[in-house]
């Protein structure tokens, strides 16, 4: 990055520090091989250290499978702050399997370096390093300043006359687009493959203006390729066109793909549409949207009874597991609630006057579930397990369907609601729950799901649909709202707080809530 623009303002005899944000691309090059059959399936996990000494997980990629040279497709983006020494860590891991827990997968290499040191270079390459080996491959980092262009590109691509791949078989063509300058060249994006056609009608997609930029420059030179997948990473090139940003913009047209000065094929632009974009600010404090928070707590008898110091409903001078997620969470989402009412529901218990079992109770067992603050919240969890016997079995759908129901009635944009679920192990109503969360994926409403306890959760992961859209029955989720954490991840590892725990639990409301405007085409008051 040659230099930073500064939209602060400009205000003499006074001082301004420089703060921009700036956009990572990531790369890597000849990473070990750590599959028998197949090659490795890399991803790269950010950490950053916000008290200097603790690394605290920023975010991942997605995978990339059978490959050793991955170009990864997902951004990071970070906030600069030129006085200050910004440190990171970048890790890449070989996936096996669906955990989200790191711990279960491969670390291919890793590399330590600041901010400033990628920013000061046009093409950071730095070599990967891992206990066993002392050169494992080269991460390769790209960034970008990122201005204040808030639009976005919806792009929709298909292809003619593609040549069969083989003598009886059609390829599996899929796109990447490649914005390049003189000495780089960078993904911005790259479509799932189409299944054995030659006629290939790619879904439609959405960028924004800004990856379609050098340095907030109107105009780029493009490259789009397609691609035939194949299975073990060796995918062939079909054919690739030149272009330019702005040739894009302008709508419907046909292009020659060609390989080797040989044309294979067409690639038509059906729809180019520049539209606004907004974030979750331009919302909730612009327009004044509500963020409604409801708990629902397990009370199922795998907690352990109440009474014992090994349940964790036991209640002591130390908080439990569940008290400490309510904390984490609600102090955070009261600053976002104008009267900090919150809604507590209960499930798998047997609750008086008759003891008939609920999925579905108010914690304070009263006619009205609002409790004031996190305090109240608190003050209701311990003041009903007295009252109640542990029991099951661990239903989520009924909480979810409750919810839901508020959610039906306020699609105006005016209110957003999270439901938060405390639980300490598998659910028994998996089929109920996926109709449950597919059902409310059209709805302005998101789930957290905090695993407290020791068990595996597995079927949470599923839940938590990070690698595409949960579907159950032909049916699929509109969008991913739901946001799995397990709390062990926190509890066993003394580098990590409760405040990371409300990050990490919270992370992905921002973009959901944003998502659901989007969908529904609901534009922020005063925007």
């Amino acid at each position: 990055m040659d230099n930073f623009t500064s939209n602060q303002s400009f205000i003499p005899g006074t001082s301004a520090n420089l703060k921009v944000n700036v956009e990572l691309t990531i790369s890597a090059k000849n990473l070990l091989d750590k599959d028998i059959l197949s090659k490795s399936d890399p991803i790269c996990v950010i950490f950053y250290q916000p008290n200097r000494k603790d690394w605290v997980e920023f975010s991942r990629t997605e995978v990339i499978h059978n490959s050793l040279n991955p170009e990864f497709a997902t951004k990071f983006i970070i906030e600069y702050r030129f006085e200050e020494v910004q440190k990171l860590k970048f890790q890449l891991y070989d996936i096996d399997g669906n955990s989200l827990c790191l711990d279960d997968h491969e670390l291919l290499g890793e590399v330590e370096c600041t901010l400033g040191q990628i920013i000061s270079s046009s093409d950071f390459t730095f070599p990967l390093h891992s206990e066993s080996d002392r050169n494992t491959g080269q991460l390769v980092i790209l960034s970008e300043e990122i201005g204040n262009v808030k639009e976005e590109v919806e792009l929709l691509f298909r292809g003619e006359d593609f040549k069969k791949s083989g003598f009886l078989s059609k390829p599996d063509p899929f796109l990447a687009i490649y914005k390049e300058n003189s000495t780089q060249s960078q993904l911005v994006y790259r479509s799932s493959h189409i299944d054995d056609t030659c006629k290939p009608q790619w879904p439609v997609f959405t960028l924004p203006m800004r990856v379609l930029m050098w340095n907030n420059e109107p105009d780029c030179k493009l490259l789009i390729q397609c691609w035939n997948y194949n299975q073990n990473g060796s995918h062939k090139l079909i054919g690739e066109v030149r272009a330019t940003t702005q040739e894009i913009l302008k709508g419907p047209q046909t292009f020659s793909l060609t390989n080797k000065d040989k044309v294979n094929g067409k690639l038509i632009l059906e729809k180019s549409t520049v539209n606004k974009t907004y974030s979750f600010l331009d919302f909730v404090n612009n327009s004044g949207t509500q963020l409604n928070c409801t708990f629902a707590i397990d009370f199922t008898a795998s907690n352990g009874v109440p009474t014992s110091s090994t349940s964790l409903h036991f209640i002591s001078s130390v908080p439990t597991f569940y008290e400490q997620a309510l904390q984490s969470v609600g102090y955070v989402i009261q600053d976002y609630d104008s009267d900090k009412q919150f809604p507590v529901l209960g499930f798998g218990a047997k609750i008086p006057p008759h003891g008939q079992v609920s999925h579905e109770f108010f914690v304070n067992l009263s006619p009205n579930p609002f409790c004031a603050g996190v305090e109240g919240v608190i003050q209701a969890y311990r003041r009903c397990l007295p009252a109640i016997q542990l029991f099951g079995p661990t239903n989520f759908a009924p909480v979810i369907n409750h919810v839901a129901q508020f959610a039906a009635s306020h699609t105006n944009g005016d209110n957003y609601f999270i439901l938060l679920i405390l639980t300490d192990g598998e659910m028994t109503d998996m089929a109920q729950t996926k109709q449950a969360i597919i059902a409310a994926s059209r709805l302005p409403m998101s789930i957290i799901i905090v695993g407290v306890g020791d068990a595996g959760f597995n079927s949470m992961n599923e839940l938590d649909s990070d690698n595409g859209l949960l579907s159950h029955n032909q049916q699929i989720a509109v969008r991913d709202i739901v946001q799995f954490v397990p709390f062990s991840n926190f509890l066993n590892n003394p580098h990590k707080s409760l405040a990371d725990l409300a990050n990490a639990l919270l992370a992905e409301i921002p973009n959901q809530l944003v998502s659901y405007m989007k969908s529904n085409n609901i534009k922020p008051k005063n925007g």
